[in-house]
């Protein structure tokens, strides 16, 4: 009941008031294969990619389109490990059940910060945090 009334609350409204003319969603096609691409190749950073993607070209709010990349990265991350399993591309799964205690707290921890921050302050603390990953990527 509870999770009805989110649906028909949150996701029918948010469908409703998503009208996208076709080269918008061609743009989120050919965008979305992108992230899937960069994603698949590095093994993430698609939300860098995603969110101004959500922003622009579907014109959602700034914590819509964060909430949205969420969605849209944990299909893409479930069936990007399956094939790299499947190719016989390694994991370590001890570093991996470790750091996903954290990935998992700490999401947690951003979903709730994600309701208290003001727009102006998630979209600084998004290009701060792009910005920094690009610089120590040029280091």
């Amino acid at each position: 009941n509870i999770m009805k009334e989110y649906i028909n609350n949150n996701l029918v409204e948010s469908t409703e008031k998503c009208t996208l003319e076709w080269y918008r969603i061609l743009a989120l096609v050919v965008g979305g294969g992108i992230v899937g691409f960069v994603s698949g190749l590095f093994g993430g950073g698609g939300g860098i990619i995603v969110v101004p993607l959500l922003s622009v070209v579907a014109r959602l709010k700034e914590k819509e389109a964060h909430a949205t990349s969420i969605a849209i990265i944990m299909p893409l991350a479930i069936v990007s490990s399956v094939v790299y399993l499947l190719t016989g591309t390694t994991a370590d799964f001890n570093v991996g059940l470790y750091t996903t205690i954290g990935v998992v707290l700490g999401g947690i921890l951003g979903t709730f910060l994600l309701k208290k921050l003001s727009s102006n302050v998630l979209r600084l603390i998004f290009y701060i945090v792009m910005i920094v990953a690009g610089v120590k990527m040029l280091l």
